[in-house]
């Protein structure tokens, strides 16, 4: 009797397994990693011109922090790195309609976002931070202290600076712009008072244009993990990018490509207009 129950046992678990062993099957082969591997080439979509993060330089070839990860990416899997340079407010739609295979684009993790797409692990954590125009030294010493109508705040349409503007100073006048470049230049040049945006981006304007024009407060006042952004639906791709990244800064590969980018100023002069 036992054995008969075993045997049915079996039988039963088999039954139930085997379809769902077929899905799984299913759904690897459905991975972008098998197009990426088929087609030979890794397409990575972002919007040049996130200093310095992603940046066209004179020459016209594309450079920078989220670059050098995205072309690792493609090496480790034996592929071509593609970039796709894409408008920041179509980005999103042209993943999921596969227009490219990932975001490496200096993408914050956020829930609405979350919502449309899948997030691998942060490969860098930034913050919103405030460049000032020099006039308000002394008598605007944080964030908080810009939330007045008397100030005029800048950022750029659809990120999370302008976000944390709206939410965080709601009493600021707020003006947008359709380049993060153009609303610090109106900050510069006194039209504005205060833009607020990533701190990476503050600090590369004001080293290059801000000198006795602006400062920097440059304590972050928001958390933002930047990570890379892909299809929903698929699970063995999400367990390579991460896997990757675990390798990419145990390599040390990370840390050399933020020294460059961050802690180095040698690439300002070869960034094109």
């Amino acid at each position: 009797m036992k054995k008969l129950l075993i045997s049915l046992f079996a039988m039963a678990f088999l039954f139930v397994s085997a379809p769902v062993f077929a899905d799984d099957i299913e759904l690897a082969r459905k991975s972008t990693i098998e197009s990426i591997l088929q087609n030979k080439e890794l397409r990575v979509g972002f919007e040049s011109g996130y200093l310095p993060f992603e940046m066209t330089n004179k020459t016209g070839k594309y450079m920078g922090f989220d670059v050098d990860l995205g072309k690792a990416l493609a090496k480790s899997m034996g592929v071509k790195w593609v970039p796709v340079n894409t408008a920041w407010d179509g980005i999103i739609p042209a993943l999921v309609t596969g227009k490219f295979d990932i975001i490496i684009g200096g993408m914050t993790i956020t829930q609405s976002r979350n919502l449309q797409i899948n997030f691998s692990n942060p490969y860098i954590v930034v913050g919103q931070a405030v460049l000032l125009n020099k006039k308000h030294e002394g008598v605007v010493k944080s964030y908080k202290d810009l939330n007045d109508p008397k100030y005029t705040i800048v950022s750029r349409l659809g990120t999370t600076g302008e976000q944390a503007a709206q939410k965080l100073i709601p009493r600021a006048n707020y003006k947008s712009y359709e380049a993060e470049a153009e609303a610090a230049m109106e900050v510069i040049s006194g039209s504005a008072d205060a833009l607020i945006y990533d701190l990476p981006f503050i600090e590369k304007v004001q080293a290059q244009h801000g000198a006795g024009k602006s400062i920097a407060l440059s304590t972050p006042f928001t958390y933002e993990p930047l990570a890379m952004a892909i299809r929903k639906g698929d699970p063995d791709f999400m367990n390579y990018l991460n896997n990757f990244l675990f390798q990419y800064k145990g390599d040390g590969l990370w840390q050399r490509s933020y020294d460059k980018w961050f802690k180095s100023t040698d690439w300002f002069d070869k960034v094109g207009e």
